[in-house]
């Protein structure tokens, strides 16, 4: 199944949605080290996404998707300067069969803070989804965490580490910006079918990019997040928080996680949903369902919006900071947590932001 998302007719886009309602009814900041997540093996991070039924939507207010298959595509690395003349790197994943004279959206996949692209790759299995829905994901690399580490991070604006605006205020916002225009000259991308997400710190800078980039960014849809900066959106942008109830990195309440390597007193989650709502025209209190099929996963959904965007908020009780649906390492759970098992992040993800173009 394929979805070139821009062109997709407004009556498919309904259809979706209403059975994605019915469903809803049935249905700090850091994330695992480089070196710990390079050793989870793609095979197990593409487990979970089998499990996902085509034409099924993952969550309300989603589109139905086809599972993962074996990512036969190609990984090209790349460089890309910033206007400050910096080099940036990025991992770009390119399915082995597009389709001709068609364009296809673009993912943003940013890792969690410690993280890298390469590291996020391979534990979300977000290159088999791309295999199987026909779309490009790119995943940037962020900033040592010190001189010559692999760790890497994120500014979000308040967070994280020397990236962050109180310190170097390396200009990630930039970055993405940058990386966006030079695969648009690259590849046919389909400029209303640019998304975002992230883990941890790189939820972070999702949402920032949200608030200070929605001029080229359709939608988000992240986990384990908060916003960092002060918002005013150019453009209303559709988004999706996935958060668990016993995060003890960035907790769902906010304040300081106790697993928090930095220590912030983060605000709460729904901060920055109630932002987004409010800029989008959204009703200012959220529509409320469970999942009949997982009573742990909870829904809060603020729609109908004036902007015809949705802002969706999942959470999942006992879930901690960890990837959901996805396995790790020991040593990575040592950091965030064992991952929950019964509910796949990536599927969700990428199910929320195929609904999600801008029209």
């Amino acid at each position: 199944m394929f979805y070139t998302l821009s062109k997709v007719k407004k009556s498919t886009v309904a259809a979706a949605t209403a059975l994605s309602i019915m469903l809803a009814a049935t249905l700090g900041a850091c994330s695992s080290n480089a070196t710990d997540a390079l050793n989870s093996s793609t095979s197990n991070a593409n487990k979970s996404n089998q499990n996902q039924v085509s034409n099924v939507p993952a969550v309300p207010f989603g589109a139905p998707i086809d599972p993962a298959e074996a990512a036969i595509g190609k990984q090209v690395e790349g460089m890309v300067t910033v206007s400050t003349g910096q080099l940036r790197s990025y991992r770009l994943y390119v399915p082995a069969s597009l389709p001709k004279d068609t364009a296809v959206p673009l993912l943003i996949a940013l890792h969690g803070g410690l993280g890298s692209g390469q590291q996020f790759e391979q534990q979300t299995g977000f290159d088999g989804l791309a295999e199987s829905n026909k779309f490009l994901v790119v995943y940037p690399n962020g900033s040592p965490s010190r001189k010559g580490s692999g760790s890497l991070v994120w500014n979000a604006g308040s967070c994280c580490s020397i990236a962050d605006q109180n310190a170097e205020n390396v200009n990630d916002v930039g970055f993405i910006s940058a990386l966006i225009a030079q695969l648009e000259g690259q590849y046919d991308i389909d400029g209303n079918s640019i998304f975002v997400t992230g883990h941890s710190n790189g939820a972070m800078l999702a949402e920032r990019l949200a608030c200070q980039l929605s001029a080229q960014i359709a939608a988000i849809a992240v986990q384990s997040g908060t916003l960092g900066v002060s918002c005013a959106s150019s453009q209303p942008v559709a988004v999706m928080e996935i958060h668990g109830t016993a995060d003890q990195n960035i907790p769902i309440n906010g304040g300081v996680g106790q697993k928090s390597l930095t220590q912030q007193n983060f605000l709460p989650p729904v901060d920055a949903l109630m932002t987004f709502a409010a800029q989008d025209g959204c009703p200012s209190a959220p529509a409320l369902s469970t999942s009949q099929a997982n009573h742990d996963v909870n829904y809060e959904v603020w729609q109908p919006c004036k902007a015809g965007t949705v802002v969706e908020w999942v959470k999942v009780t006992g879930a901690n900071h960890a990837w959901m649906g996805h396995a790790s390492t020991t040593a990575s759970q040592r950091l965030v947590g064992q991952p929950y098992m019964g509910f796949d992040s990536s599927s969700a993800v990428w199910s929320f932001l195929a609904a999600h173009f801008r029209k």
